[in-house]
Protein backbone atom coordinates (compact mmCIF):
# COMPACT_ATOMS: atom_id res chain seq x y z
CA UNK A 1 0.00 0.00 0.00
CA UNK A 2 1.05 3.66 -1.11
CA UNK A 3 0.66 5.87 1.78
CA UNK A 4 -1.84 7.63 -0.27
CA UNK A 5 -4.00 4.34 -0.10
CA UNK A 6 -3.07 4.11 3.80
CA UNK A 7 -4.47 7.87 4.17
CA UNK A 8 -7.53 7.31 2.27
CA UNK A 9 -7.76 3.98 4.43
CA UNK A 10 -6.96 6.12 7.50
CA UNK A 11 -9.76 8.97 6.99
CA UNK A 12 -12.07 6.75 5.73
CA UNK A 13 -12.30 4.02 8.80
CA UNK A 14 -11.87 7.64 11.26
CA UNK A 15 -14.65 9.06 9.29
CA UNK A 16 -16.94 5.33 9.60
CA UNK A 17 -15.94 4.83 13.13
CA UNK A 18 -14.91 7.96 15.03
CA UNK A 19 -18.30 9.59 15.71
CA UNK A 20 -19.02 5.57 17.35
CA UNK A 21 -15.96 6.28 19.27
CA UNK A 22 -17.03 9.69 20.61
CA UNK A 23 -20.58 8.50 21.59
CA UNK A 24 -19.33 5.88 23.81
CA UNK A 25 -16.55 7.87 25.43
CA UNK A 26 -19.53 10.60 26.53
CA UNK A 27 -21.51 8.01 27.68
CA UNK A 28 -19.59 7.87 30.63
CA UNK A 29 -19.50 11.79 31.15
CA UNK A 30 -20.36 12.90 34.76
CA UNK A 31 -21.74 16.27 33.21
CA UNK A 32 -25.35 16.57 32.17
CA UNK A 33 -23.86 18.19 28.68
CA UNK A 34 -23.41 15.75 26.14
CA UNK A 35 -20.28 18.41 24.55
CA UNK A 36 -18.24 18.68 27.72
CA UNK A 37 -16.08 16.44 29.57
CA UNK A 38 -16.64 16.58 32.92
CA UNK A 39 -15.28 13.78 33.98
CA UNK A 40 -15.84 9.71 34.22
CA UNK A 41 -18.72 8.41 35.55
CA UNK A 42 -21.34 5.53 35.22
CA UNK A 43 -24.13 7.50 36.71
CA UNK A 44 -26.16 7.81 33.53
CA UNK A 45 -26.41 4.09 33.18
CA UNK A 46 -28.18 4.08 35.96
CA UNK A 47 -30.49 6.51 34.95
CA UNK A 48 -30.94 5.05 31.75
CA UNK A 49 -32.05 1.63 33.96
CA UNK A 50 -34.33 3.75 35.69
CA UNK A 51 -35.84 4.62 32.66
CA UNK A 52 -39.22 2.69 32.24
CA UNK A 53 -40.37 3.62 28.96
CA UNK A 54 -37.36 3.03 27.51
CA UNK A 55 -36.64 -0.33 29.18
CA UNK A 56 -40.10 -1.14 27.75
CA UNK A 57 -38.86 -0.28 24.40
CA UNK A 58 -35.92 -2.01 24.42
CA UNK A 59 -37.79 -5.56 25.60
CA UNK A 60 -40.06 -4.74 22.57
CA UNK A 61 -37.14 -5.07 20.40
CA UNK A 62 -35.32 -7.70 21.69
CA UNK A 63 -39.27 -9.98 21.77
CA UNK A 64 -39.74 -8.86 18.03
CA UNK A 65 -36.16 -9.66 16.75
CA UNK A 66 -36.07 -12.67 18.59
CA UNK A 67 -39.14 -14.12 16.83
CA UNK A 68 -38.72 -12.21 13.79
CA UNK A 69 -35.30 -13.76 13.67
CA UNK A 70 -37.09 -17.15 13.99
CA UNK A 71 -39.28 -16.90 11.58
CA UNK A 72 -36.70 -15.63 8.93
CA UNK A 73 -34.69 -18.52 9.98
CA UNK A 74 -37.01 -21.03 9.27
CA UNK A 75 -38.39 -19.53 6.07
CA UNK A 76 -35.10 -18.41 4.79
CA UNK A 77 -33.61 -22.50 4.97
CA UNK A 78 -36.61 -23.78 3.26
CA UNK A 79 -36.18 -21.43 0.54
CA UNK A 80 -32.60 -22.11 -0.07
CA UNK A 81 -33.41 -25.61 0.13
CA UNK A 82 -35.86 -25.12 -2.78
CA UNK A 83 -33.93 -22.93 -4.55
CA UNK A 84 -30.19 -25.55 -4.25
CA UNK A 85 -31.77 -28.92 -3.94
CA UNK A 86 -34.97 -28.52 -6.61
CA UNK A 87 -33.46 -27.91 -9.68
CA UNK A 88 -36.15 -25.60 -11.98
CA UNK A 89 -39.55 -25.49 -11.18
CA UNK A 90 -42.15 -23.64 -12.47
CA UNK A 91 -42.16 -20.22 -10.94
CA UNK A 92 -38.20 -19.99 -9.70
CA UNK A 93 -37.51 -16.93 -11.21
CA UNK A 94 -40.36 -14.88 -9.83
CA UNK A 95 -39.64 -17.03 -6.27
CA UNK A 96 -35.88 -15.96 -6.47
CA UNK A 97 -37.04 -12.71 -6.90
CA UNK A 98 -39.77 -12.73 -3.65
CA UNK A 99 -36.84 -14.12 -1.35
CA UNK A 100 -34.03 -11.57 -2.54
CA UNK A 101 -36.22 -8.39 -3.57
CA UNK A 102 -36.13 -7.16 0.13
CA UNK A 103 -32.27 -6.80 0.63
CA UNK A 104 -32.36 -4.45 -2.68
CA UNK A 105 -35.16 -2.95 -1.87
CA UNK A 106 -35.02 0.75 0.02
CA UNK A 107 -36.38 0.25 3.44
CA UNK A 108 -38.58 3.18 2.74
CA UNK A 109 -40.51 1.13 -0.22
CA UNK A 110 -40.62 -1.93 2.11
CA UNK A 111 -41.96 -0.11 5.32
CA UNK A 112 -44.68 1.50 2.87
CA UNK A 113 -45.35 -1.64 1.01
CA UNK A 114 -46.14 -3.61 3.57
CA UNK A 115 -47.94 -0.96 5.20
CA UNK A 116 -50.47 -0.74 2.62
CA UNK A 117 -50.74 -4.33 2.46
CA UNK A 118 -51.91 -4.38 5.97
CA UNK A 119 -54.09 -1.67 5.70
CA UNK A 120 -55.55 -3.56 2.64
CA UNK A 121 -56.16 -6.79 4.97
CA UNK A 122 -57.45 -4.68 7.89
CA UNK A 123 -54.75 -6.16 9.69
CA UNK A 124 -53.91 -3.73 12.82
CA UNK A 125 -50.82 -2.32 13.25
CA UNK A 126 -48.82 -3.62 16.25
CA UNK A 127 -46.65 -6.66 17.59
CA UNK A 128 -47.70 -8.53 14.94
CA UNK A 129 -47.05 -6.48 11.63
CA UNK A 130 -43.59 -5.62 13.56
CA UNK A 131 -42.91 -9.27 13.01
CA UNK A 132 -43.90 -9.82 10.07
CA UNK A 133 -42.11 -6.94 8.81
CA UNK A 134 -38.82 -7.98 9.82
CA UNK A 135 -38.91 -11.52 9.00
CA UNK A 136 -40.00 -10.37 5.46
CA UNK A 137 -36.71 -8.58 5.71
CA UNK A 138 -34.54 -10.88 7.09
CA UNK A 139 -35.47 -14.04 5.01
CA UNK A 140 -33.22 -12.94 2.40
CA UNK A 141 -30.10 -13.18 4.15
CA UNK A 142 -30.70 -15.83 5.74
CA UNK A 143 -31.40 -17.86 2.34
CA UNK A 144 -28.07 -16.34 0.64
CA UNK A 145 -26.33 -17.71 3.98
CA UNK A 146 -27.72 -21.22 4.29
CA UNK A 147 -27.26 -21.48 0.11
CA UNK A 148 -23.89 -20.77 0.22
CA UNK A 149 -23.17 -23.81 3.09
CA UNK A 150 -25.60 -25.75 0.28
CA UNK A 151 -23.68 -24.94 -2.29
CA UNK A 152 -20.36 -26.41 -0.86
CA UNK A 153 -21.99 -29.08 1.00
CA UNK A 154 -20.92 -32.75 -0.16
CA UNK A 155 -23.98 -34.62 -0.65
CA UNK A 156 -22.11 -38.19 -0.30
CA UNK A 157 -23.05 -38.58 3.21
CA UNK A 158 -27.05 -37.80 2.35
CA UNK A 159 -26.52 -40.37 -0.59
CA UNK A 160 -25.29 -43.23 1.75
CA UNK A 161 -27.61 -42.42 3.83
CA UNK A 162 -30.69 -42.97 1.19
CA UNK A 163 -28.60 -46.14 0.11
CA UNK A 164 -28.71 -47.68 3.92
CA UNK A 165 -32.61 -47.29 3.86
CA UNK A 166 -33.10 -43.87 5.59
CA UNK A 167 -36.12 -41.59 4.41
CA UNK A 168 -35.81 -37.70 3.11
CA UNK A 169 -37.22 -36.54 6.70
CA UNK A 170 -34.46 -38.35 8.27
CA UNK A 171 -32.17 -37.85 5.88
CA UNK A 172 -32.60 -33.58 6.66
CA UNK A 173 -33.14 -34.28 10.29
CA UNK A 174 -29.78 -36.26 11.20
CA UNK A 175 -27.43 -35.60 8.13
CA UNK A 176 -28.43 -32.32 6.55
CA UNK A 177 -29.54 -30.05 9.55
CA UNK A 178 -26.39 -30.54 11.46
CA UNK A 179 -24.22 -29.77 8.50
CA UNK A 180 -25.90 -26.71 7.78
CA UNK A 181 -26.27 -25.32 11.49
CA UNK A 182 -23.17 -23.24 11.33
CA UNK A 183 -24.94 -21.58 8.58
CA UNK A 184 -28.06 -21.20 10.04
CA UNK A 185 -27.19 -20.02 13.24
CA UNK A 186 -25.07 -17.31 11.89
CA UNK A 187 -28.18 -16.14 9.74
CA UNK A 188 -30.40 -16.08 13.28
CA UNK A 189 -27.92 -13.58 14.38
CA UNK A 190 -27.94 -11.63 11.35
CA UNK A 191 -31.70 -11.26 11.00
CA UNK A 192 -31.88 -10.71 14.34
CA UNK A 193 -29.50 -7.82 14.55
CA UNK A 194 -31.37 -6.63 11.60
CA UNK A 195 -34.41 -6.67 12.73
CA UNK A 196 -32.63 -4.90 16.20
CA UNK A 197 -31.36 -1.96 15.20
CA UNK A 198 -34.21 -1.40 11.95
CA UNK A 199 -35.74 2.06 12.41
CA UNK A 200 -37.26 2.79 9.14
CA UNK A 201 -39.16 0.13 8.15
CA UNK A 202 -40.52 -0.14 11.72
CA UNK A 203 -41.49 3.28 11.42
CA UNK A 204 -44.52 2.20 9.38
CA UNK A 205 -45.55 -1.05 10.49
CA UNK A 206 -45.80 -0.44 14.42
CA UNK A 207 -48.77 0.36 16.46
CA UNK A 208 -49.76 1.13 19.97
CA UNK A 209 -47.98 -0.96 22.28
CA UNK A 210 -44.71 -1.66 19.59
CA UNK A 211 -42.59 1.38 19.79
CA UNK A 212 -39.22 -0.16 19.65
CA UNK A 213 -35.38 0.90 20.86
CA UNK A 214 -34.26 2.85 17.98
CA UNK A 215 -38.13 4.21 17.44
CA UNK A 216 -38.38 5.36 21.43
CA UNK A 217 -33.91 6.75 20.68
CA UNK A 218 -35.49 9.00 17.73
CA UNK A 219 -38.16 10.33 19.17
CA UNK A 220 -35.90 11.73 22.31
CA UNK A 221 -33.23 12.54 20.11
CA UNK A 222 -35.12 15.05 18.56
CA UNK A 223 -36.51 16.87 21.70
CA UNK A 224 -32.15 16.91 22.41
CA UNK A 225 -29.53 14.74 23.19
CA UNK A 226 -28.45 13.90 26.78
CA UNK A 227 -25.78 11.28 28.47
CA UNK A 228 -28.50 8.85 28.83
CA UNK A 229 -29.12 8.56 25.25
CA UNK A 230 -25.49 8.38 24.82
CA UNK A 231 -25.65 5.08 27.27
CA UNK A 232 -28.08 3.25 25.47
CA UNK A 233 -26.69 3.77 22.14
CA UNK A 234 -23.66 2.44 23.85
CA UNK A 235 -25.47 -0.86 24.78
CA UNK A 236 -26.82 -1.21 21.75
CA UNK A 237 -23.70 -0.95 19.89
CA UNK A 238 -22.02 -3.58 22.12
CA UNK A 239 -24.91 -5.94 22.00
CA UNK A 240 -24.77 -5.63 18.35
CA UNK A 241 -21.32 -6.11 17.65
CA UNK A 242 -21.22 -9.43 19.86
CA UNK A 243 -23.87 -10.70 17.70
CA UNK A 244 -22.42 -9.73 14.49
CA UNK A 245 -18.88 -11.48 15.97
CA UNK A 246 -20.74 -14.34 16.95
CA UNK A 247 -22.22 -14.39 13.16
CA UNK A 248 -18.46 -14.38 11.85
CA UNK A 249 -16.72 -16.23 13.56
CA UNK A 250 -19.58 -19.45 12.66
CA UNK A 251 -19.11 -18.17 8.83
CA UNK A 252 -15.53 -18.30 9.46
CA UNK A 253 -15.94 -21.77 10.64
CA UNK A 254 -18.26 -23.20 7.77
CA UNK A 255 -15.55 -21.37 5.32
CA UNK A 256 -12.86 -23.54 7.21
CA UNK A 257 -14.85 -26.77 7.33
CA UNK A 258 -16.05 -26.40 3.50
Amino acid sequence: MTAFTRTALGLGLAFLYAPILVLVVFSFNASSLVTVWGGFSTRWYGVLFDDAPLIAAAWVSLRVAMTAALVATILGTLAALALERHGRFRGRGAFTALVYAPMVMPEVITGLSLLLLFVGIGLDRGLATLVIAHATFGTGFVAVIVGARLKGLDRTLEEAAADLGAGPARIFRTITLPLLAPAVVAGFLLAFTLSLDDLVIASFVSGPGATTLPMRLYSQVRLGVNPEINAASTLLIALVSLVVLAASRLLGRQGAAA
